[in-house]
């Protein structure tokens, strides 16, 4: 009899293991799935927000330029820094909008759409309207300033950490909106981690490549110096690089501002969404049909962007001039 009962005790610990280690592998196939769904959700919300990147890339990377290069590194750090506190600002921003008031991602995607556009704008009526000799004046003034020694180096390193900060800011909250629009309808769990999991990279992502950016033509210098033909070789490409680098970047972040900010008007305003859509299937029936299928809707974002920018840059001229 107490053989009987301990075989029936065995068999029913037997079958509870047999529940918890299902359960266990159910709940494991569940978790990767949700890896996976996060995984992908992080993918096209980092594609996405590419363009948004080159220009965060290029301003930064400008705005670190003028400093004192024994002091590049400290103030890479600094804005850094004040990017992740800006980040941890605006994710937790995203998530309660999302929670509790969804109808506002699209409008607020379209605004910093509308901003991006008007920001892309002002660059080129910056360049186009300012003639090369008051660009290279400005320029000129600004690096005698910046190697006066009576400059007081702590307060011009301030105004150039938080004029980075505010731009970054700024960028930031479109990247996380945009983000926040490709996992609008994904569960909270799976919201917090893309979110999160962007901030990161993207933050990392592109101070490091700032940090690099500003030491390249340090890095050339030294290679310069090196007593190897191949290594001196190197140094001196660095060096001339490096100028063409930044313009390079400031082209595509200004192009990616047009390509991002028009898509996001045109996703925001169905009439437009579909007439693009449709344009780009037209597209398809011509000679390299494939290539013109993706080249003819990026080039109506991006004229849409630019009308757009143009407009909102005419009304806030207007606004600036009836204020004086």
């Amino acid at each position: 009899m107490a053989g009987a009962s301990l075989l029936t005790l065995l068999d029913d610990i037997a079958a509870i293991l047999d529940d918890v280690a299902l359960m266990t592998k159910v709940a494991a196939k569940k978790s990767v799935a949700m890896a996976d769904d996060v995984s992908v959700m992080t993918k096209v919300a980092a594609q996405k927000t590419a363009g948004v990147l080159g220009d965060d890339l290029a301003l930064n990377a400008q705005q670190v330029a003028g400093v004192r290069a024994e002091r590049e590194i400290p103030v890479v750090w600094a804005v850094a820094k004040g990017s992740f506190i800006n980040k941890l600002i605006l994710v937790p921003l995203a998530l309660l909008i999302s929670a509790f008031a969804p109808w506002a991602v699209t409008p607020l995607l379209m605004v910093g759409g509308a901003f991006l556009c008007f920001e892309g704008c002002e660059k080129l009526a910056h360049q186009f309207l300012h003639s090369p000799h008051e660009a290279e004046a400005q320029h000129e003034s600004h690096v005698l300033a910046n190697a006066n020694p009576a400059l007081d180096l702590v307060a011009f390193e301030k105004d150039k950490i938080k004029g980075a900060v505010r731009t970054d800011f700024i960028l930031s909250a479109e990247i996380i909106a945009i983000t926040l629009g490709t996992v609008a309808t994904a569960a909270f769990a799976q919201q917090v981690a893309v979110l999160s999991g962007i901030a990161i990279i993207m933050t990392v992502g592109v101070y490091g490549l700032v940090a690099g950016i500003v030491k390249l033509d340090d890095l050339g210098l030294w290679l310069s110096g090196k007593a190897s033909a191949a290594a001196q070789g190197l140094g001196r490409a660095i060096v001339a690089a490096a100028p063409w680098l930044m313009k390079g970047l400031s082209v595509a972040g200004t192009a990616a501002m047009f390509l991002v900010g028009g898509g996001i008007l045109v996703h925001g305003v169905p009439l437009l969404h579909h007439a693009v859509e449709a344009a780009g299937g037209a597209a398809g029936a011509w000679p390299v049909g494939a290539l013109w299928q993706v080249l003819v809707p990026n080039l109506l974002n991006a004229l849409v962007g630019l009308v757009a920018g143009a407009l909102v840059l005419a009304v806030v001229t207007l606004g600036q001039r009836l204020r004086r």
